[in-house]
């Protein structure tokens, strides 16, 4: 639910954002994908481990959230669950951003909040996603937007290869016409898939009309605003209970805010290829969550399905980067 662009205004799978997503990745000039060679990212090897270790986390945060989230849903309801999460983390990022209301175009503030639709439409799908299948299925559902938005970006013959992968896992999660999963859960998250490429869009664009994480801040408040009449027709009073609002706030800070932070302060010193690479995991992360924490088992099929998608991932991040260098190679200064 988070991730983390590789060609010019097309980020690659999970670049921006975290799948289950769907969560909050920074929508700053680094998370767009615009860094040149980050603090430490000439440091080796071992320099790298710091920051990878930070995306990593990351990940877990998010997919051990979404975790808690589905925990959270007979209590709240699917609606109730992304409405908190969306508030709380919105009240942090507005507290810790504070930002700037003033100096901004009519382009601008259309930006933002299309970014915070698609914030939400993400998070708001996902959730009813993993309401009615298992939360690995759900998120390699999901990532299928990115991993399309990043094979049709580079308009390369062997991105062929990759969403044939993609194709071949999702075909082995479906069991050959989604017999094994609830469809309706399916087709929630693959809707959520599409809005997760909308998301990494409009948070590059966010990120180059909006100074640090303001943007972010402000597309988030613009998502709960949009999700609180949802919440309160389904939950109720629900959403005050204090256990409800601490769970919540708990989904909201594993999430969302949690993530958010450790991704930026990976993003500073890590490659943005790296990053997205690493980001491709998140369905294995999901599925580590779900057998760990619902008990959600995954048969030997659906874990194949998972690599596959994986694979068509890492395989098309890599693509977009070998394309980058290549392009790079003339401008470079002659060598001995």
């Amino acid at each position: 639910m988070s991730t983390p662009s590789a060609t010019p205004g097309t980020p690659t799978p999970a670049a921006t954002a975290s799948p289950a997503g769907p969560g909050a990745a920074p929508a700053t000039g680094q998370a767009a994908g615009r860094s040149s060679a980050p603090d430490g990212a000439q440091g080796g090897r071992w320099g790298a481990l710091g920051p990878v270790g930070l995306v990593l986390a990351g990940g877990l945060s998010v997919q051990f959230g979404a975790a808690l989230a589905v925990s959270l849903m007979p209590r709240a309801g699917a609606l109730g669950v992304v409405t908190l999460r969306l508030a709380v983390a919105a009240l942090v990022l507005l507290l810790v951003c504070r930002p700037r209301l003033r100096g901004y175009s009519r382009a601008d503030w259309g930006t933002v909040v299309v970014f915070g639709i698609a914030m939400a439409g993400m998070n708001g799908l996902f959730y009813q996603a993993v309401d009615r299948i298992p939360l690995g299925p759900a998120v390699t559902l999901e990532v299928l937007g990115p991993l399309a938005l990043s094979v049709f970006a580079s308009r390369r013959a062997v991105n062929l290869v990759w969403a044939g992968l993609a194709l071949a896992g999702v075909f082995l999660l479906s069991g050959g016409g989604f017999d094994s999963l609830d469809p309706v859960g399916a087709a929630y998250a693959l809707a959520a898939g599409v809005m997760w490429a909308a998301y990494i869009l409009f948070s590059a664009r966010t990120g180059r009309r909006f100074p640090q994480a303001d943007g972010l801040a402000l597309a988030m408040a613009v998502g709960a605003v949009l999700f609180l009449p949802l919440g309160i027709a389904e939950s109720g009073a629900e959403l005050i209970d204090p256990v409800t609002l601490a769970l919540g706030a708990g989904v909201a800070l594993l999430s969302s805010v949690l993530p958010y932070t450790l991704e930026l302060l990976a993003l500073r010193r890590l490659p943005a290829p790296t990053f997205a690479i690493l980001m491709s995991l998140e369905p294995a992360i999901a599925a580590a969550a779900g057998f760990l924490i619902l008990d959600q088992a995954l048969s030997a099929t659906q874990a194949a399905a998972i690599a596959l998608v994986i694979a068509a991932s890492m395989g098309a991040v890599r693509t977009q980067v070998g394309r980058r260098r290549a392009k790079a190679v003339p401008d470079l200064p002659p060598g001995n």
